[in-house]
């Protein structure tokens, strides 16, 4: 910022600079008079000024510490140490340019995350030549050429060669991390080494990147306050500087030493410290791909004790798996599933996809079907290797081919798949929604954060429910429930306050209702992520500790700030009691104090002991990166 451009963001504080450049012109010219009403008249318009802002803020029901720094520059101007006034007022008209320094550097991960927003995409035209484009007129289908060190513009899939990407600022990942034909590509990541050729899944606006911009920059432009953990200790501080500065004056007997006391009473630390370093927990919240909506949400994130999980895309992946495959005698377990695979080829249901995904990752040929007939809520029936073939549950493989399957238990949280020919039963195959493997992991660090219960609320059944929660560890199970079956749960629970993690648009009522709604996984476009506080742009359960270890470190930073800034400020002032502290030298102190105060905030930039250990366990349970396990399959 150029001179020109600091004097009209800052003109009170070009106007107080000004006036004291002035004054001391006039010293030297020998004109001590015209300096002391000049610098002194001035002082005193200012506190004017700011007493009419505190008074406007009393009016509206708002308690203000300018009180101090007001009663401060009357009080030295009345003794006649205007220049001690001049410094009072620099301080007070500085602290807008101070703050914004301090925001500035506390928004500093964001403020890159904003800059690297991609502006433009190189897509190709017909004859194959590629054309820069403005990314909004990037649409799905589009094929995107992203070079070495650029930012990938869309989510997309990767065709042409393998390759590389910069995950860090989507993931967290450090490491690079390579990608085959076919693999989805997030947009953010930044390509490393060679030419990537990227297929748009979904246009620009609906990409993961840009929901992450979209986010941030509603966070960084609402207009609601941040919360100021300061407030609470506005009128005690006022009152007890007051009473120091008015014992001075009676066991002095003199009113310079009222007023060299209340010079080094500065409100700095609490006005400035406390939204400083919630700036900076949001910032680095968002650099793990965490949003925080507002400081008020930082606040009470950090306090959580109850956390409430929904089940499925939360603790569980959300997609089906293939667990086990059971052969029946004669049949082998590859044969079983490439079998499976030929009739479900051809269907469209999300089991139907798991099957052939998972006779595809064990790299099985699959044999043709012909005549293949879809049964909804059924199964699937064709004629494979000969035979008429019957895939489905129990009743179709029956009636399809005469033969009934053996009954057999089918495990908690399990599908079973079963197959059958007019030869006889084949066998089959179970499906089940695989908890996350770093589910154990994140409930043993919200416990050691500090969170007292943790609760799964689910639609599903409660056999389903109590399988899955014996495996993490959750005690308090509530299945059954239907949306608003939820916000009566949450509503419900005892320890206060409480967070709600979900990822689907029917949590999207239980979010709201939540004490702190957190939506994981969620594009920011989602019902979801709408009606929640915190929005994980991950699919990540683990940042959900994450997120509640920023918070509570960003509010201890900020309270450690402002119990800092009160403790010099009242040593100071002890000091100044016995008249060993001139009021202009006092005055200069304050802006040490602001700088202590403000340094101390801007810790919260920087992740702590806790935070660090915490964080090399969860890498240590599952990468951030992990895609949907395929297990072995046990015959």
């Amino acid at each position: 910022m150029n001179v020109i451009g600091a004097v009209r963001r800052y003109p009170v504080v070009a106007a107080t600079l000004g006036v004291g450049v002035t004054g001391l012109l006039l010293l030297a010219l020998g004109q001590p008079v015209a300096s002391a009403w000049l610098v002194g008249g001035y002082a005193l318009v200012v506190a004017a000024w700011q007493a009419w802002s505190m008074v406007r803020d009393l009016l509206a029901g708002n308690f203000g510490l300018d009180v101090l720094a007001v009663t401060a520059i009357t009080a030295t101007v009345l003794v006649g140490d205007h220049w001690a006034a001049l410094i009072v007022v620099l301080m007070l008209t500085g602290g807008e340019a101070l703050e914004d320094y301090a925001n500035a550097r506390a928004h500093r991960e964001v403020s890159a995350l904003l800059e690297r927003a991609p502006r433009f995409a190189h897509r190709a035209t017909p004859g194959g030549a590629f054309v820069e484009v403005p990314i909004s007129e990037v649409v799905a289908g589009d094929l995107v050429m992203v070079r070495p060190g650029e930012v990938v513009p869309v989510d997309g899939v990767l065709e042409g060669e393998a390759a590389s990407f910069d995950e860090s600022s989507i993931t967290g990942e450090p490491l690079p991390v390579e990608h085959a034909h076919g693999d989805q590509v997030l947009s953010g990541t930044v390509s490393q080494q060679k030419v990537a050729l990227v297929r748009a899944t979904v246009p620009a606006k609906d990409s993961q990147y840009q929901q992450i911009i979209d986010l941030v920059q509603a966070a960084a432009e609402s207009k609601s306050p941040i919360v100021r953990l300061a407030d609470r200790y506005a009128v005690p501080f006022t009152l007890v500087s007051l009473a120091i500065a008015g014992v001075a004056w009676w066991l002095s007997g003199d009113p310079v030493r009222f007023a060299e006391v209340l010079v080094v009473a500065t409100p700095c630390p609490l006005l400035i410290a406390a939204p400083v370093a919630f700036l900076a927990g949001m910032s680095r919240a968002a650099s793990n791909g965490v949003i925080v909506k507002s400081g008020g949400v930082m606040e009470t994130l950090s306090r959580v004790r109850t956390v409430a999980l929904d089940k499925t895309g939360t603790l569980t992946h959300g997609q089906p798996v293939v667990d086990l495959v059971e052969p029946a005698a004669g049949t082998g377990a590859d044969d079983l599933l490439a079998i499976a695979a030929a009739a479900e080829t051809f269907s469209a249901h999300v089991l139907a996809k798991t099957i052939v995904n998972a006779a595809r990752h064990r790299h099985l040929r699959i044999p043709t079907a012909t005549g293949v007939e879809e049964t909804t809520a059924a199964g699937m029936t064709a004629t494979i290797l000969g035979r008429l073939t019957a895939v489905g549950n129990a009743t179709h493989v029956a009636r399809t081919t005469g033969h009934t399957p053996p009954e057999a238990p089918v495990p908690p949280g399990h599908i079973a798949i079963h197959l059958g020919t007019t030869d006889g039963y084949l066998g089959r195959i179970l499906l089940t929604d695989q908890v996350r493997n770093n589910a154990p992991a994140t409930l043993h660090a919200l416990h050691h954060l500090g969170v007292r219960s943790v609760a799964m609320l689910t639609g599903d059944a409660v056999v389903t429910a109590r399988h899955i929660a014996d495996q993490i560890g959750i005690d308090d199970v509530r299945a059954g429930l239907l949306p608003a079956d939820k916000v009566a749960h949450v509503a419900s629970l005892p320890v206060r306050p409480v967070a709600m993690v979900g990822d689907g648009v029917n949590d999207a009522p239980v979010l709201a209702a939540a004490d702190v709604g957190i939506a994981m996984g969620a594009k920011g476009a989602t019902a979801a992520s709408e009606s929640a506080d915190v929005v994980i742009m991950l699919d990540d359960l683990s940042r959900v500790a994450t997120s509640i270890a920023i918070a509570q470190r960003t509010v201890r930073i900020a309270l450690q700030a402002i119990w800092l800034g009160i403790a010099i400020s009242i040593a100071l002032m002890l000091v100044a009691v016995w008249g060993i502290l001139p009021a202009i030298v006092g005055a200069a102190l304050q802006e040490l104090v602001d700088l202590a105060a403000i340094l101390t905030a801007l810790r919260a930039v920087r992740p702590g002991p806790t935070e660090r250990e915490l964080a090399h366990r969860l890498r240590a349970a599952v990468p951030a990166h992990e895609d949907v396990p395929q297990p072995d399959l046990v015959a």
